[in-house]
């Protein structure tokens, strides 16, 4: 028993401390893709293990829809690791004995990077929806001013599930010559209309609640009603058919007096997406949904060009992995990065994990993807990671 606790720690990385750094002051405002000039902009950021001396060992991950900088390691006060800490930590996925790992909230998020809830320095008031238009690109390029200030020229990899395996890929596309590797996850070189549509039904969702007021409900009742459904109808997609059947069946609440309100939430996967979607409502903005959402809505990194070309004289090393009940981001738009990976000339290795879990998969089977994450960086890394 003293031994399993020893090993148990010694996986920890104990307390976490996020931080922020503030650039794009005038007049050297961050250049957004719409062509607008934005700043300044702040970002928060948390880092896990050490940067060698050469700066060789650095790995940024990159989070999905409501995620944030904190990644791994327990912040005091708070009662939950971060949202990868299952794969970031000594000896695990990103062994932070090895590598120093970056994680870093996106631009237009709520958790302390700049976003539509942060103060407008012109006014005074959050800047609500008079925050500009932005893009998985322009997320990419604040985590680069991040890169650089940090003293890193290249990083050994960019590693991302979902929306974070967008802005793995466009890093590949806007930063080449910064990436050593690149691990995309459960993700797609462009939205499909089936995905787009999954995130309006999200958008209407709280435009229509009566407490949005056109963007303007700080200091005021918030726009809960419709977050917390916009929230439940993505839980729906992140899981799969067989993940539903198997967590809740069609099992009922307990209900002693036998008598519940109608339409009230009898079944448990009902109450589990109701508990799923207040939860949401206490940490995340609404705004900040409308505006991610749309990013990444806009994604699409072939745009006008061909499919061969989108990586084109890009050096770095690929890892894709997919999930084979992933119906969000189904395998086939994986296996679309690989090809283009192949037309391209990159050397890219494919891998679907046979898992039941759905999209959600990418943060719940930490085993297999460590087996191929870790085997991968090491290869890749060879002779680069000395401390």
């Amino acid at each position: 028993m003293e031994v399993a606790t020893v090993v148990e720690d010694r996986r920890r990385l104990g307390d976490t401390e996020t931080r922020s750094f503030t650039f794009g002051q005038p007049p050297d405002a961050l250049e957004l893709e719409s062509g607008a000039r934005f700043g300044p902009v702040t970002v928060a950021y948390e880092t896990y293990g050490t940067l060698n001396a050469e700066k060789t060992n650095a790995i940024l991950v990159l989070h999905a829809l409501s995620g944030d900088a904190h990644a791994a390691g327990m912040r005091p006060g708070e009662k939950s690791p971060g949202w990868w800490d299952d794969m970031i930590g000594p000896g695990k996925g990103l062994d932070t004995d090895r590598y120093f790992v970056i994680s870093s909230n996106v631009l237009g998020g709520c958790r302390g990077t700049t976003g539509p809830s942060s103060p407008n320095p012109e006014t005074g008031r959050p800047y609500a929806l008079d925050f500009p238009t932005i893009t998985i690109k322009d997320m990419v390029s604040v985590q680069r001013r991040l890169v650089r200030y940090l003293g890193i020229e290249k990083l050994l990899s960019v590693v991302g599930g979902s929306m974070g395996g967008m802005q793995a890929l466009q890093w590949l596309v806007s930063y080449p010559e910064m990436v050593r590797t690149a691990i995309p996850i459960a993700t797609t070189l462009k939205h499909a209309p089936q995905q787009i549509a999954f995130d309006e039904v999200g958008r209407q969702s709280i435009m229509g609640d009566s407490n949005w007021k056109g963007g303007n409900y700080y200091g005021g009742p918030l726009p809960s009603n419709g977050l917390a459904v916009a929230r439940m109808v993505g839980h729906i997609t992140y899981m799969s058919d067989a993940s539903m059947a198997e967590k809740f069946g069609r099992r009922l609440k307990p209900d002693p007096t036998h008598q519940s309100l109608k339409f009230g939430s009898d079944f448990e996967v009902e109450g589990y997406l109701r508990y799923r979607g207040d939860n949401f409502v206490k940490r995340f903005d609404a705004n900040s949904y409308l505006y991610i959402t749309k990013a990444m809505d806009y994604f699409d990194v072939i745009g006008d060009g061909r499919l061969q070309d989108v990586f084109r004289g890009v050096k770095a090393k690929v890892l894709v992995i997919a999930f084979k009940s992933d119906w969000l981001y189904p395998a086939y738009q994986s296996q679309e990065i690989i090809r283009a990976c192949k037309l391209a000339g990159v050397e890219a290795t494919y891998c679907e994990i046979n898992s039941t879990y759905g999209h959600d998969a990418f943060l719940l089977e930490v085993e297999e993807e460590t087996d191929l994450i870790s085997h991968f960086l090491k290869n890749a890394s060879n002779g680069l990671c000395a401390h």
